[in-house]
């Protein structure tokens, strides 16, 4: 069905899908993208597994298949490095040529210390023990014959220890950082200033298969692409090492919020294996402390990331910067949520865009630049759901009952009028879709207990 003219949404000649339609066509995107052990995001555009992507796509297999949903998390275990870091990309090398860059470019097996699956140097937000807690909860039975809780819990207390340890910020050690834009939300405009250090060249050839699979302005440019590989190869040449000062070292409210969340996740796991959880509390209440020492803007109402290198905060208002709600108590809470509700964000449109909608150079279409992200207006979804703020949560949800199928589940859509951008069939846009219209609602995130009740139980 094509959506009416005049955009998408409740008055666009979509009410005719049904909820149960809805979650049919998105079990067929995640059955269609599965490979027998993981979910590639996208069959075209994206044929390797992707870290983030799986532990997003496990919340939302958790409740249609939850056995592929541990099986999901539990495949990113062989990737993980000696070091502890859970990779970025994990490979598939008979299609190395259908994505770049591939295999051939990291040959991560030469680098001592590298996990058994080949695999990107890089690593993605930590979302994954939360996604593993929620994964358990699912279906505690299946997850105890298992096994799921007992292999899953040292992977990620050692990806956790990597990034507080070699990834930890030289200038505030409670927050980790990024060493690469693919580590993060990829050309969003909070690494504008730091990528203007790095030259436009590189010693690889720039192959786009991207734009094969998005429309004409939706992806970043090719002197974009330079950059980003000219930091992939000196990463790569020093054997993917973060003992010396890098070109490009960001603390990014995303990563560490979902850090901080994540170390809650931790702690309910401990919880239920019967072992001290209270390092996991502590080190989940100190990051929130640093990002709001640190990281919180009072003029713009909005936590900001921060230049490691130079040492300067990066002003710009983006949804990166409102992930902190997801945190239990977040210090700046009601400033945020007004944040949200504002001009900016929500207050102009009817979904939260990935950048400000008030800055001079926000755009609808291009990529981390000014779309409407499904995973961030989940995150955004459950934030105020756990505050209890239904009002905005509700008026989110649109995207996920009407704009996800309409568009075909694709990777992004414009924030005002819900037009579907990037490439289709997209996995954590199916699997975030079951979620949001099989969970409605999420009750307040509280860490004043140490009995085992999870972050982010939900209640059907």
């Amino acid at each position: 069905m094509r959506p009416a003219e005049g955009g998408y949404g409740h008055r666009s000649g979509w009410r005719t899908m049904t909820r149960d339609v809805v979650l049919e066509r998105a079990q067929r995107v995640l059955d269609a993208n599965w490979t027998g052990t993981y979910t590639v995001p996208a069959s075209g555009l994206y044929p390797h597994q992707w870290s983030w992507d799986s532990a997003f796509i496990a919340i939302g297999t958790r409740h249609t298949r939850p056995d592929r949903a541990r099986a999901e998390i539990l495949s990113l275990v062989p990737a993980q490095w000696d070091d502890g870091r859970i990779p970025q990309i994990i490979y598939n090398p008979t299609r190395d040529e259908e994505y770049a860059p591939g295999n051939s470019f990291w040959r991560s097996q030469s680098i001592p210390g590298s996990g058994v699956r080949p695999s990107a140097g890089f690593v993605q937000p930590p979302n994954h023990a939360w996604a593993a807690w929620l994964v358990h909860s699912a279906d505690p039975e299946g997850s105890a014959s298992e096994g799921f809780l007992e292999a899953i819990y040292p992977v990620l207390v050692r990806w956790h220890d990597y990034l507080a340890g070699p990834r930890a910020s030289s200038r505030n050690p409670t927050l980790s950082v990024i060493k690469h834009p693919w580590e993060g939300t990829d050309n969003s405009p909070l690494w504008d200033d730091a990528l203007s250090r790095v030259p436009v060249e590189s010693g690889t050839e720039i192959r786009r298969p991207d734009l094969l699979h998005a429309g004409h302005g939706e992806r970043p440019d090719t002197n974009e692409y330079r950059k980003y590989y000219w930091l992939a190869e000196r990463y790569r040449a020093n054997q993917c090492r973060d003992d010396e000062p890098f070109a490009f070292e960001m603390v990014c409210p995303l990563f560490n919020a979902l850090q901080a969340v994540s170390e809650l996740a931790l702690a309910r796991i401990a919880d239920a294996l019967g072992a001290s959880s209270q390092a996991h509390r502590d080190r989940a209440a100190v990051i929130s402390t640093a990002l709001d020492s640190d990281l919180w803007d009072d003029e713009l109402g909005i936590y900001v990331a921060r230049d490691d290198v130079s040492g300067s905060l990066v002003r710009k208002a983006t949804a990166n910067g409102l992930a902190p709600l997801l945190i239990p108590d977040a210090g700046h809470g009601p400033e945020l949520v007004a944040t949200l509700l504002g001009p900016r964000f929500l207050g102009g449109g009817k979904f939260v865009p990935s950048y400000d909608r008030t800055a001079a150079d926000f755009d609808p279409a291009l990529y981390w630049r000014g779309p409407a992200w499904f995973n961030l207006n989940w995150m955004i979804m459950r934030a105020m759901q756990g505050i209890g703020n239904v009002e905005a949560a509700d008026r989110l949800t649109p995207l996920f009952s009407e704009v996800s199928a309409q568009g075909d589940f694709p990777e992004y859509v414009d924030p005002t009028s819900g037009e579907p951008r990037g490439t289709r069939n997209f996995s954590w846009t199916a699997a975030l879709t079951i979620d949001a219209l099989t969970v409605t609602h999420l009750p307040p995130l509280s860490d004043t207990t140490n009995a085992p009740a999870p972050i982010g139980s939900y209640e059907h």
